[in-house]
């Protein structure tokens, strides 16, 4: 089951299970906190049964998270998906923390 929310009503936290499907780069270059770098390419079956509870997809902008969840939902049609509209941009725009990595 694949819900929206826009990341400026998301308050990220250390307890919720958070992909950023971007690259490793576009990931280091700058991701919201608590985010683990999920990249789209890596996304399966046993992936998604080793994780537990909802999980949260975001990208830069929109259009990786929106192939990711519905890969996911294809996957598990179940699970509660949610597509963190507006990604890493978005949070960065509205002044959410954002973590950069040493390259």
């Amino acid at each position: 089951m694949i819900r929206e929310l826009h990341i400026t009503d998301y308050m990220p936290n250390a307890n919720d299970t958070i992909w950023d499907v971007r690259d490793n780069q576009s990931f280091n270059d700058g991701h919201i906190e608590f985010a683990k770098n999920q990249p789209l390419d890596t996304l399966n079956a046993d992936l998604l049964d080793s994780t537990e509870g909802t999980i949260y997809v975001l990208c830069g902008g929109g259009t990786k998270a929106g192939k990711a969840v519905a890969l996911l939902n294809e996957i598990d049609p179940e699970r509660d998906i949610v597509h963190l509209t507006g990604g890493t941009r978005g949070a960065k725009s509205a002044g959410m923390t954002i973590i950069s990595e040493e390259n």
